[in-house]
C-alpha cells in the first residue's frame, strides 16, 4: 500500500479483524471510550493547577476557555479521522496513510516515548500523594517501592484483559469526578468574590498573562487522543470515537475550569499562592477541620492509578498498530485477551527501569528533563494528524462545500493549537525532544532493512 516514495491514496480501511472472542477481552462502548478520554485528560495535575495559575490572577481563566476550543477542535479532527479510518493506533494510523510509513513510524515512535516516560512521572508524583495516607517517603526504598506497585497494579488490569481494563476505568474516573465535583459544584456555594484576588495579579499584559498561563495548563490537555488510539477496541469506532473523543475533553474541560474557579472562590489569593494542596485547602475552607488533605490525596490517588491504567493500554496499542505493519519489533503484534501484553510489559518494564533510576540517581533533574522531553513529543502526533486531516480536505474528498469549510476550518485550529503546545513545551523541551526523535530514525533504517530483505 505505501512505498518510501509517493503515496497512492487507498480506500478508507476496512475495520480491524476482531480476534476470536474471549470473556477476558470486551470492546468498549460509549460510556468506557468516554472515560478513557476523561481518565486520560484529568490525572494528578488538576489538584495543584489552581495553584500553579494563581499569580497570574483570574485572567487565567480566560486561558482555559481559549485552550478548550483548542482541545475540542483536536477532538473534533480525531472524531473525523476515526470515522473514515477506525483501526487502533490513533494518529499513527492517519499519519501513515496520509504520508506514508516514515511519517507512521515517527507518530508511532514518539507517542511510544511519551506513554512510557509520562508513566514513571506519574508513579513517581503519586507516591507523593500516597505519603499523606501511608509514610512511605522516610526512605527513597520505600518510596521507589510504592511507585513500582502503583505502575503494576494497572499493568496487571491490563494483563488481565480489555474487560477488566475497562472496568477500573470506569470505576476509577467515577470514583475520581465525585470529590472534583464536590469541590467545582460544592464551591460555588461558598464562593465569595473577595477571595479571588486582582484579575491580573501578574506585570504582564493581558495577552502575554493568558499566554504565559496557558503555558502552564496547556498539557493538562493531552489525551484527547485516547479513544483515537485505542480505536479497534471500540464498539462502533466510526460513530464512538469521535462521539467518546469530544464528550470527555469537554467533560474534563468543565471539571478543571469549575474546579479551579471554585478554588478562586473559597481560598484567599495570597494563601493561594503558597498553597501546596489548593483542593484541600478548599475543602477545609468550606467544612472546616483539616481532613480534606486526606480525602484530596486519596481522590488523586484514585485518579493518578485509574489514569496509569489507560496510559498503560495506549503505551502498548501504538506499537502494536506499527508492528502490524512491519515499522515496530514483529513481538509488539502479540496479544492476549484484547490486549497486547508485550507493548504492556515492554512499557511498564521502561517505566519501571527510569523509576528506579530516578530513586537511585538522588536528584530529579534527569526525570524532570524527560518529563519534560514528553510535553514536545505528545504533540508530534497531534501535528501529523491535523496535518493528515487538512491533506485529505485538499485533495478533494469532501464534497459537501459547508461541510468542507467546517472541517477546514475546524482542522486549522487544531493544528495551530498543537504548534501552541510545541511553543509552549520551551527551547529546552523542544531541543531535547528533537533528539529522542532523531533516535528513532536509527530504529527505522533498521526495520525498513530488514522489511526489505525479507521482501
Amino acid at each position: 500500500m505505501h512505498d518510501s516514495g509517493t503515496v497512492t491514496a487507498p480506500a478508507p480501511a476496512p475495520e480491524q479483524a476482531t480476534p476470536t472472542p474471549s470473556r477476558h477481552a470486551r470492546r468498549f462502548g460509549l460510556p468506557v471510550a468516554t472515560a478513557l478520554v476523561t481518565g486520560n485528560i484529568i490525572g494528578g495535575g488538576i489538584f495543584l493547577l489552581p495553584a500553579s495559575v494563581a499569580p497570574f490572577g483570574t485572567i487565567s481563566l480566560v486561558s482555559f476557555g481559549v485552550l478548550t476550543v483548542g482541545a475540542i477542535a483536536l477532538a473534533l479532527v480525531f472524531g473525523r479521522l476515526a470515522e473514515r479510518d477506525p483501526r487502533t493506533g490513533g494518529p499513527y494510523v492517519y499519519a501513515r496513510e496520509a504520508f506514508g510509513d516514515f511519517a507512521g513510524f515517527l507518530a508511532a515512535w514518539s507517542y511510544w516515548i511519551t506513554t512510557w516516560v509520562s508513566n514513571a512521572a506519574l508513579a513517581v508524583a503519586a507516591v507523593g500523594y500516597l505519603d499523606v495516607l501511608i509514610p512511605v517517603n522516610d526512605h527513597k526504598w520505600t518510596a521507589c517501592l510504592a511507585a513500582l506497585c502503583v505502575q503494576w497494579l494497572p499493568a496487571l488490569a491490563n494483563f488481565a484483559g480489555t474487560r477488566y481494563v475497562g472496568a477500573v476505568q470506569l470505576v476509577s474516573t467515577v470514583l475520581k469526578f465525585a470529590p472534583l465535583l464536590l469541590v467545582a459544584v460544592g464551591g460555588l456555594f461558598f464562593f465569595d468574590a473577595g477571595n479571588l484576588g486582582p484579575f491580573r495579579a501578574s506585570d504582564d499584559s493581558a495577552i502575554g498573562a493568558v499566554s504565559a498561563s496557558a503555558a502552564i495548563l496547556l498539557f493538562s490537555y493531552l489525551g484527547v487522543e485516547s479513544a483515537a488510539v485505542s480505536a479497534g477496541e471500540v464498539r462502533d469506532p466510526r460513530r464512538n470515537v469521535g462521539r467518546a473523543t469530544v464528550i470527555g475533553t469537554a467533560g474534563a474541560a468543565l471539571v478543571y475550569l469549575l474546579g479551579t474557579l471554585a478554588v478562586f472562590g473559597t481560598v484567599a489569593h495570597d494563601k493561594l499562592l503558597d498553597s501546596a494542596a489548593p483542593f484541600s485547602d478548599a475543602v477545609n475552607a468550606m467544612f472546616g477541620g483539616t481532613w480534606g488533605g486526606w480525602a484530596v490525596a486519596l481522590a488523586a490517588l484514585v485518579s493518578m492509578t485509574g489514569c496509569l491504567n489507560g496510559w498503560t493500554l495506549l503505551s502498548a496499542q501504538t506499537p502494536y498498530a506499527a508492528a502490524k505493519d512491519g515499522l515496530f519489533p514483529a513481538a509488539f503484534t502479540r496479544r492476549k485477551r484484547g490486549v497486547p501484553t508485550v507493548g504492556v510489559a515492554v512499557t511498564v518494564v521502561l517505566a519501571s527501569l527510569l523509576t528506579i533510576y530516578n530513586y537511585t540517581a538522588g536528584t530529579a533533574k534527569v526525570f524532570e528533563i524527560l518529563v519534560l522531553v514528553t510535553t514536545f513529543t505528545a504533540t508530534v502526533p497531534y501535528l501529523l494528524a491535523a496535518a493528515a486531516q487538512i491533506f485529505h480536505l485538499v485533495k478533494g474528498e469532501q464534497v459537501n462545500k459547508a461541510r468542507l469549510v467546517r472541517d477546514a476550518v475546524i482542522a486549522a485550529v487544531a493544528f495551530g493549537f498543537s504548534m501552541w503546545l510545541v511553543a509552549g513545551a520551551g527551547y529546552a523541551a523542544v531541543y531535547q525532544g528533537v533528539l529522542f526523535l532523531f533516535a528513532g530514525v536509527l530504529v527505522y533504517a533498521w526495520l525498513a532493512a530488514r522489511r526489505q530483505r525479507t521482501a
